[in-house]
């Protein structure tokens, strides 16, 4: 209902009514008098927002990102933006008429002669039109940002393929060394499709282990090898995380229980890093879709390595690693070793020389791809700290007001990089989980030779690692109860690969064995042969150490000592098979493994 509320001194601009109402709808009817008609206009509004506060002060920062992925939100704030873009424009349309309205209403005096007819000026006209554009293309941008965050989530999150989903090229060939290992084929005759049921997801109190896989895909060549695999653990009651990395060049991982253990026997004779070509077109062996069934098959054979339930993975295609990178600003890395590779691989195939100095370097994506990846000046160990350092990196900035202005394109990027199976639901819990973690705090285990592999430099199956089980999955099983510098001090003394034998001269009843379990159990290559020292039984322990050994074995020969209370003897004998040996007697201490290694 209009009210005129008296005679006016001035007319209202209808253009200001217009741009008031753009404000906030009903400004522009109470500007023009209109007060009963600002109320109606206004309420909706009020409602609304009020409704959103509500939500918004029960919930925190992390669970409006994971809603905001999720598709019926998304669905919802698409439909809603356009309902909210008609609803505005009306407003305006109708603040503009009504003022104009008003403004005739005052000028016809008493109205003994009829109502006033203005006529509207063609700038009043145009600023209404471009009241009316502005206020349309900021819904434009919502409703544009909206559907970016729907390709994103799309691709991401779904299972079919698009996107430009790097999985989804047809079979690539494998590389790696040759085995007799069944070639890759729809099914196997005879054979049913595994069930498509798999782990229980994540419950939310449960540790939380998620593998990310780093692919590298070359079309050119016809490869796709998943040379990065890292598997994140997380323990959400005291927030501590471990990440556990497995070169690529790991051989006879065990298989699970099931039709791949039928088909290649106990493990996987190949590298671990061609097993995802081998498995990802075998219906028969895993569940899943061409795109996700040779993740699944990666999950499964991680997880019996590492004794764990793997529910999850996350893949990013190297190539599009660098666009991420450069879409959020570049990479500030710290590298504490001066990286200097070469022979690193250009362009059509050539050589190119890579040199990164040692202090904090902020790289593009292209350098930090480079970063992690090379591995001509190091090794895949050295490589797989440095994945796990420019993980790391982009964790602790990725800091969303810096990230907003460059949404579009780190959404492009994002949706032609990573794939993941982690249902969106499950996306607010996750992002919490991570907001209360310390990266600082990250426990890191690279499983590497000597301690939990054996190298083989020249075999039949070219350069291999060999994975010792049981230290493997102690060190995943016990990774937040382990002593970081314990850890720290195991792998440094089966760096220096010290070879030694534990002799039973006290004659005590599985004694040396115990000892040379002990010695394991700190990172120490010990054995206790069946050879019992001549002469009687020594009142102390002795350590013998043979041929200059101490002097590139000294952390190894001061933990003996330090162990056993003795000062090491130093002799020198061309025929010495092993570089220390230990000779129990009457007083020797009776080591042994703590009752949870």
């Amino acid at each position: 209902m209009l009210s005129a509320q008296g005679p006016r001194m001035r007319a209202r601009s209808p253009f200001a009514a217009a741009f008031l109402s753009v404000v906030f709808p009903g400004l522009g009817h109470a500007y023009a008098g209109a007060w009963s008609r600002a109320l109606t206009f206004a309420a909706a509004p009020f409602l609304v927002i009020a409704l959103l506060a509500g939500i918004v002060l029960r919930l925190d920062v992390f669970d409006l990102a994971g809603l905001a992925l999720q598709g019926w939100v998304l669905t919802s704030i698409f439909v809603v933006n356009l309902i909210a873009m008609a609803y505005r424009g009306l407003v305006v349309i109708d603040a503009f008429r009504v003022t104009h309205l008003l403004n005739e209403i005052a000028a016809s005096g008493d109205g003994r002669l009829g109502r006033a007819r203005l006529p509207l000026h063609p700038v009043s006209v145009a600023g209404l039109a471009a009241v009316l554009l502005v206020m349309s293309g900021g819904h434009v941008v919502v409703a544009r940002y909206d559907l970016l965050a729907m390709n994103l989530a799309d691709c991401i999150f779904g299972d079919t393929g698009s996107c430009d989903d790097p999985g989804a090229s047809p079979t690539p060939a494998v590389t790696g060394s040759a085995s007799s290992a069944p070639v890759a084929s729809a099914t196997i005759p005879g054979q049913t499709v595994p069930p498509a049921a798999s782990i229980p997801p994540w419950n939310g109190t449960e540790r939380l282990d998620i593998l990310l896989i780093g692919t590298d895909q070359r079309p050119s060549e016809g490869t796709f090898n998943t040379d990065t695999l890292i598997v994140v653990s997380i323990d959400p009651t005291t927030r501590q995380v471990a990440m556990f990395s497995l070169p690529r060049d790991t051989v006879d991982v065990p298989l699970p229980a099931g039709p791949v253990r039928s088909a290649y026997g106990p493990v996987y004779p190949r590298k671990i890093n061609a097993f995802y070509t081998a498995i990802r077109n075998r219906a028969d062996m895993f569940p899943g879709t061409d795109r996700t069934r040779g993740f699944n098959g990666l999950k499964a054979v991680l997880g019996e390595l590492y004794g764990i339930d793997i529910r999850y993975y996350v893949e990013v295609n190297f190539i599009g690693f660098t666009e991420v990178v450069d879409a959020m600003g570049g990479a500030t890395i710290n590298v504490q070793v001066p990286l200097v590779d070469d022979h690193f691989p250009g362009e059509n195939g050539r050589a190119r020389r890579i040199y990164i100095p040692a202090g904090v370097q902020h790289m593009t994506g292209s350098e930090a791809l480079v970063y992690a990846r090379s591995r001509h000046g190091s090794n895949d160990f050295d490589r797989a700290q440095r994945q796990q350092r420019v993980l790391l990196s982009m964790r602790e900035q990725a800091d969303i007001p810096t990230l907003l202005p460059r949404v579009p394109e780190l959404v492009a990027a994002l949706s032609q990089t990573v794939r993941t199976d982690i249902p969106r639901e499950l996306l607010p819990d996750l992002l919490g989980l991570a907001a209360g973690i310390d990266t600082k705090d990250i426990r890191s285990f690279v499983f590497t030779p000597p301690f939990y592999q054996t190298e083989f430099q020249s075999s039949p199956r070219g350069y291999i690692l060999v994975p010792k089980l049981a230290r493997i999955r102690a060190a995943v099983r016990d990774a937040f109860e382990t002593d970081p510098s314990l850890q720290a001090a195991r792998e440094a003394l089966a760096a220096e690969g010290a070879t030694v034998w534990v002799l039973n001269g006290s004659r005590v009843a599985g004694q040396a064995g115990r000892i040379a379990a002990y010695l394991e159990y700190l990172g120490v290559t010990a054995s206790a042969p069946n050879q019992r020292p001549d002469g009687g039984i020594p009142a102390n322990t002795s350590i013998v150490v043979y041929n200059g050994a101490e002097l590139t074995r000294p952390a190894t020969v001061a933990l003996l000592e330090a162990a056993f209370g003795v000062t090491a003897t130093l002799a020198a004998d061309p025929l010495a098979r092993t570089e220390i040996v230990i000779t129990t007697g009457k007083a020797t201490p009776d080591l042994a493994l703590p009752s949870t290694p």
